[in-house]
């Protein structure tokens, strides 16, 4: 029976899965890793970091299923999408990785659009308008500001591609992930060589392009002694995290949507054409399944504020949770469901890293709005998860507007773990939403992937039908729903009132 290895290089850590095609989990492992934010909206990492991470989680999980190097049949990977990794002629980092949520490169983005004959025209050489977080303006970035980094730059990958060339000494990607460059042609899976002409970049800085489950290289003899893989072991394209999330929750027919409350916010939607926005509101990509597409919105912090959260106003219980062995944000969470839905009147606005979906402004603040001396913390904490929820439904609101079936919500992520959450988004949503047996996300989606790429499936379908199934179901309550479909409206109105205050904050910041 075959078994294949799932790797996910995510923004805080490496995770790294092996499975039976079955879908049986044999042994996880996980290693985390700091993130650095030199100056305000800036976010970049240590590529180093990531390769360190693979190399032990993958040897980690090698002992612990006792796996030979010659019972993996395949590796897939996955990862945190956008970061730009730029290498000089010899393989090695030029400057540390600018990642997904980096906010820098407003004025870039605004170039492009204008190189590019307007957004519109934009949109329809790539599938999208132009984004902070996607490489493309990177590139622009660095080209402008760190000419004597640019110079030097012979090659830029993504941050699993980066691993893919640590393992095999190949410079490759795939077409999921590339679509976030901003320099794929969504349509046609091949680079843009007119967006490129356009920008002045040489296409030899880009990798080649493969389909997601497509054997795309192998492990090398300096990646086998890296790892303890088996030279040769076949390494698929592997995707994009949150296509290969997508894989990995079984959203890859029309109908399904997934919903993954992580550090950042997904609403995720399998499409068979690739479709048309002028404006570009959703993100909309190649899948990870050949020949199909898919279209999703982004909440840069939706986990993520409750993360905060925890990190900077519950160290109370961050330390009562590890005295008691339990996970600090149940804690949390026990204490906001001592509050009624709409936390009496409070709300919170998640834009603690600016925001993507559907305001992409990088200026863009969070906080609570509508304190009075009834608020304490557990309303304080109730507000975060719903404002965090509300934001998803931005996304899932759009989804609908497009015309895209929404049949059935999957959650996943740690929203997806807490049964407070659960029904909060089962309520803001407005829908039945429900949980599947598989939980490991975009590495289970990328074993997945290497299980197709080598032999045991015939389809990514037929993996994924083979493999997840529903666990559990969360109805919605009429009541809480009633609430909450009178209070969105509150939330969405509470941006535009804003938002020449928040442009205004971030100047002020920026002049200090």
């Amino acid at each position: 029976m075959s078994v294949t290895l799932g790797i996910d290089v995510g923004t805080s850590g490496t995770r790294t899965i092996a499975i039976r095609e079955t879908g049986e989990i044999l042994a996880g492992a996980s290693a985390e890793y700091p993130c650095s934010y030199p100056r305000p909206g800036w976010s970049e990492q240590d590529p180093q970091l990531w390769w360190d991470a693979t190399a032990s989680t993958v040897r980690e999980v090698m002992a612990k299923a006792g796996l030979k190097p010659g019972d993996v049949s395949g590796v897939g990977l996955s990862g945190q999408m956008h970061g730009s990794v730029f290498l000089d002629e010899s393989g090695a980092v030029v400057r540390p990785a600018l990642l997904w949520n980096d906010q820098r490169t407003g004025e870039e983005c605004d170039e492009i659009e204008s190189r590019a004959g307007g957004r519109e025209a934009l949109v329809k050489l790539v599938a999208n308008r132009a984004l902070t977080g996607y490489t493309a303006p990177k590139l622009l970035w660095v080209r402008r500001h760190e000419p004597e980094h640019w110079d030097r730059v012979r090659m830029v990958l993504l941050p699993k591609d980066y691993i893919r060339y640590r393992l095999s000494g190949t410079f490759a990607t795939e077409v999921s992930d590339a679509s976030g460059t901003l320099l794929l042609d969504v349509t046609y899976r091949r680079w843009s060589d007119e967006l490129l002409g356009k920008l002045d970049l040489d296409r030899s800085l880009l990798p080649d392009c493969f389909e997601s489950f497509e054997v795309s290289s192998k492990v090398s003899e300096l990646g086998s002694k890296a790892t303890g893989l088996a030279a040769g072991t076949p390494i698929v394209g592997g995707g994009g995290d949150q296509p290969a999330g997508a894989v990995g929750n079984g959203i890859v027919r029309a109908g399904a949507v997934s919903a993954t409350m992580g550090t950042s916010g997904v609403v995720f939607a399998h499409l068979d054409q690739v479709g048309f926005d002028p404006e570009g509101r959703l993100q909309r990509f190649c899948h990870a399944v050949p020949g199909e597409f898919c279209a999703f919105g982004v909440v840069l912090a939706a986990g993520g504020s409750m993360q905060w959260f925890r990190n900077e106003l519950g160290r109370a219980e961050v330390a009562a949770a590890k005295e008691q062995g339990v996970d600090p944000y149940f804690l949390l969470t026990d204490e906001a469901a001592t509050v009624g839905p709409g936390a009496e009147g409070l709300f919170f606005l998640p834009y603690l890293t600016g925001e993507r979906t559907p305001h992409f402004d990088p200026k863009a603040r969070g906080g609570w709005i509508g304190l009075t001396v009834r608020h304490g913390r557990a309303h304080l904490i109730r507000a975060v998860m719903e404002g965090a929820t509300y934001a998803m439904r931005d996304c899932l609101e759009l989804i609908r507007e497009m015309g895209a079936p929404v049949n059935q919500i999957r959650l996943s992520g740690g929203g997806a773990r807490n049964p407070l959450w659960r029904q909060l988004q089962a309520d803001i949503y407005g829908q039945d939403a429900c949980t599947i047996n598989a939980s490991e996300g975009p590495a289970f989606g990328v074993a997945l992937l290497a299980l197709v790429g080598t032999g045991a499936y015939s389809s990514v379908a037929e993996a994924c039908d083979a493999t997840i199934t529903l666990a559990e179901t969360v109805p919605v309550d009429p009541k809480a729903k009633a609430l909450y479909d009178a209070a969105y409206p509150i939330y969405r109105g509470l941006y535009g009132d804003l938002k020449g205050r928040f442009a205004q904050m971030a100047d002020l910041v920026r002049g200090g």
